[in-house]
């Protein structure tokens, strides 16, 4: 009896019949990874191996420029000191004023956006002598940096910067410091627009201005002193406003 096709070929006693599995197609890009079993890529040569012929890294140019936003706070700031002073921003809340500016009080959490101007005068809070560059070679005339409190914003708030037309021996914690700018035509909006801190001399320490006093209605004057008058004057008014002592009337056959 003929079988059919579908049908299993006969196979000898004590053999088992081997199933025939017909491959899968495979992607292309599995085809051309492996072709003919093969791996694929470039093989070795002991040639490359001496030479240390392993990797080759190909880097081309892209060309990209790009930008981007300082933010409000920061920008408010180097657009200050492009002009040639310093901005802080004051917190509506804790009446702090902090610099270098930013968008929230950090004590009471609230967004703050009054710019207020400082002064570019402050005292050294700390500072460091610095016999190293920043690529870390040597350099025989030190840089000092120093933590600069800023005249006009609240306690501990200042900016990290350069001291400059003093001698590292004669730096003090607690002297009085004012900022040297670049010429106008040269800055750019940078924390480089101030080219150092130099100690202020005692022409610039001067004592403060006499008070202010509001008048009632009136404005602002300055209290002064009245100068003094004249001494004969002063005794005619002193003769004219003294009173007269009483005479008793006399008494008859005295």
């Amino acid at each position: 009896m003929n079988g059919s096709p579908k049908d299993p070929v006969p196979q000898p006693e004590g053999q088992e019949a081997k199933k025939t599995e017909t491959p899968e197609p495979q992607p292309a890009s599995v085809r051309k990874a492996k072709p003919d079993g093969k791996l694929a890529g470039t093989a070795l040569k002991e040639e490359d191996l001496k030479d240390k012929k392993l990797l080759k890294e190909i880097w081309n140019e892209p060309g990209l420029s790009y930008t981007w936003s300082a933010g409000v706070a920061i920008g408010t700031y180097l657009e200050g000191l492009k002009k040639g002073k310093l901005m802080g921003v004051r917190c509506r809340s804790c009446n702090r004023i902090m610099v270098p500016p930013r968008m929230f009080c950090e004590e009471c959490f609230k967004t703050v956006d009054e710019f207020v101007p400082v002064q570019d005068t402050g005292t050294i809070n700390t500072f460091a002598i610095c016999y190293i560059r920043t690529d870390a070679s040597r350099q025989k005339r030190p840089q000092i940096p120093a933590v600069v409190e800023i005249d006009g914003a609240s306690k501990g708030m200042g900016i990290l910067h350069l001291l400059g037309e003093v001698r590292p021996a004669d730096v003090k914690i607690g002297m009085k410091v004012r900022a040297v700018w670049k010429p106008s035509r040269e800055r750019k909006g940078d924390i480089t627009d101030i080219r150092y801190f130099r100690p202020m001399g005692p022409d610039e320490l001067l004592p403060a201005a006499p008070t202010a006093v509001k008048r009632a209605g009136g404005p602002t004057a300055v209290k002064r002193k009245a100068a003094p008058k004249a001494a004969g004057k002063t005794k005619q008014k002193a003769a004219a406003a003294k009173p007269k002592p009483k005479t008793r009337p006399k008494r008859k056959g005295a």
